[in-house]
């Protein structure tokens, strides 16, 4: 189980992730940018303004209210940065070789204790988009692999020293 790293930015909280995809940069840049390819992995719909200072909304979430953030870089097919409530997703893409990608997943926290929870969720969530980008989209990050997959990888976060004990929306 891949846990990811926490670690402090720029004073601040963060979790990270990364991933080395054998697809091209435009591939995956597709998968972490386009709404409709978004579905497939990330825990709320998503409306994005494609430019820095554009609005960003996040909608259809079964355990989060609708929001919107503001869109902090839009890069493509390079970078992707955002708010979201009081946290900040940073998504870069860097080739690797002639056809490989790798992606890495910063979240910036706005509470320490929420690293536990949000780093299970971003592996999770990971893991969905792992089978998007090799073209065998599973159930999405509510269906029922997922939400199986959840609980253990919280666990394993919390094990692993990270920080814990904010509150764990509550399942539909």
């Amino acid at each position: 189980m891949d846990l990811g790293c926490f670690f402090e930015q720029d004073g601040r909280p963060a979790v990270r992730f990364e991933r080395v995809y054998p697809r091209p940069p435009q591939r995956v840049w597709r998968a972490v940018s386009d709404p409709a390819e978004l579905a497939f992995w990330f825990p709320s719909r998503v409306t994005v303004e494609p430019q820095a200072g554009g609005v960003v909304t996040f909608f259809g979430d079964p355990r989060l209210a609708d929001m919107s953030g503001r869109v902090l870089a839009f890069e493509p097919p390079r970078r992707l940065a955002f708010t979201w409530g009081g946290d900040e997703l940073h998504l870069t893409l860097e080739p690797v070789g002639e056809a490989a990608t790798r992606l890495v997943l910063v979240n910036v926290l706005d509470d320490r204790s929420a690293a536990a929870r949000n780093a299970a969720g971003w592996a999770v969530c990971l893991g969905e988009l792992d089978r998007a980008v090799a073209d065998r989209p599973g159930d999405g990050p509510h269906g029922p692999a997922a939400a199986a997959a959840w609980r253990p990888s919280y666990e394993a976060h919390l094990a692993a020293g990270l920080p814990g004990g904010a509150p764990v929306p509550a399942a539909p």
